[in-house]
């Protein structure tokens, strides 16, 4: 889940990076209040990119002005989506602008922190500057002067933007997140650094840890207008709301009128996995994505759980004659989903044997394929159940399909 920038500027200032003097304004009106001195910008406060090319973000001089700035980017969609909050913020002349960040290297399984001597709206075209280091082992100084020397930097810049990027990753431990993005880090005249635009991804798997940040995205309107369009009415959202008040976000089981239920952990590599099934002459009989990047409200679970429910929820279609589970692990260990599935294997009825065409099986076969850490324990986990864990997509989905045509 992506914060607000106004959001994740608080964040950076409660780790002490530096950024300028603001207020959020919830109505066109607010302006007449306020406490930054002008000149400011006014920034829309939206979850996409583009705002300044679009026309979210106006500077502005003058009280009249920045009424009549604030109704215009109020009303002002960004790829569909209406700020119910702006950001006005201090103007800083920046003479540089640069790019940091800190994110999750998937193929290395370790953070990486990325920078750029090339910052704001052109860093897009300049990939090929991007330098970046990986932490390889316990984080210290030395990784964040590396990434600031790699990025060409010299003298006091080396030390102002390297201690910038520790703070950095101080947040990104401690919060929990999947990254955190400055872009641009503007440098003044007298190699003042600031932070001018931010962005945090939040780890949804990990808010139960963190009720700050669950305070903090409660104070988005967005969200909030995106829980109540889940919840139809009040018996619906008493049920999406556990004992310490942390909504759940409800499943979305997408049926279909193929024999192969499919269960994956983002958009992403749901859509991938049921082109491939597709491809190769399978026949889904439903999809279920219990990842993070389609949601109503947040889940407050571990991915074990949705792992666990979602089995549950694919399994009550009875056309589902196989689960193909394709789940990606970064946080999660492969042999901690391993558990959750053979358990899952152990506790429900067994399905009966394909000759017994009089008796319908309870409990589909399942084909699981993981990514990530410890496949080796979660080898070992599913042989305890007779589930097979394959090394390769494409061969999980020919098993798959082969399993439902014999069955």
């Amino acid at each position: 889940m992506d914060l607000l920038e106004y959001q994740a500027k608080k964040l950076f200032h409660e780790m002490g990076i530096p950024v300028l003097p603001s207020q959020r304004i919830d109505h066109s009106k607010d302006v007449k209040g306020l406490k930054v001195p002008y000149p400011v910008v006014l920034k829309s406060q939206v979850r996409q990119g583009g705002r300044g090319r679009a026309g979210g973000i106006k500077f502005v001089t003058n009280t009249i002005d920045a009424v009549a700035a604030a109704q215009t980017i109020f009303n002002l969609p960004i790829m569909g989506e209406y700020p119910e909050v702006l950001l006005a913020e201090a103007k800083y002349d920046a003479d540089r602008e640069f790019y940091l960040a800190i994110a999750l290297d998937s193929s290395a399984r370790r953070p990486v922190l990325l920078g750029s001597q090339q910052g704001g709206i052109g860093v897009e075209s300049a990939m090929e500057q991007m330098q970046q280091v990986v932490v390889e082992q316990e984080f210290s100084p030395f990784y964040a002067r590396r990434l600031a020397v790699k990025m060409g930097l010299t003298g006091t810049l080396i030390q102002s933007v390297s201690a910038v990027v520790e703070k950095m990753y101080q947040l990104f431990v401690q919060k929990d997140l999947d990254s955190v993005e400055i872009n641009p880090l503007g440098v003044n005249a007298s190699g003042e650094v600031m932070a001018l635009d931010g962005k945090v991804t939040v780890n949804n798997g990990a808010l139960g840890r963190h009720s700050d940040l669950i305070s903090l995205i409660r104070e988005s309107p967005l969200l909030a207008a995106k829980i109540s369009n889940c919840t139809q009415n009040r018996e619906t959202q008493n049920s999406l709301i556990k004992p310490e008040g942390h909504f759940v976000e409800p499943p979305l089981l997408v049926s279909l009128e193929g024999n192969i239920g499919i269960l994956c952990n983002g958009a992403g590599l749901t859509m991938t996995t049921l082109d491939l099934v597709y491809q190769a002459g399978g026949k889904p009989a439903n999809f279920l994505n219990i990842g993070s990047e389609s949601y109503c409200g947040w889940y407050p679970t571990t991915l074990q759980e949705r792992v666990k429910q979602g089995l549950e929820l694919i399994a009550k279609d009875k056309k589902v004659k196989v689960v193909l589970v394709n789940i990606l692990g970064t946080v999660t260990s492969c042999d901690d989903i391993a558990q959750v599935i053979r358990d899952y294997a152990q506790t429900r009825p067994k399905a009966t044997p394909a000759s017994s065409k009089s008796i319908p099986p309870l409990l589909p076969h399942l084909i699981v394929r993981l990514a990530g850490n410890q496949l080796d324990l979660a080898k070992e986990t599913l042989a305890q159940v007779q589930v097979p864990l394959v090394d390769h997509l494409d061969d999980a989905v020919s098993q798959s399909i082969t399993l439902a045509k014999s069955r």
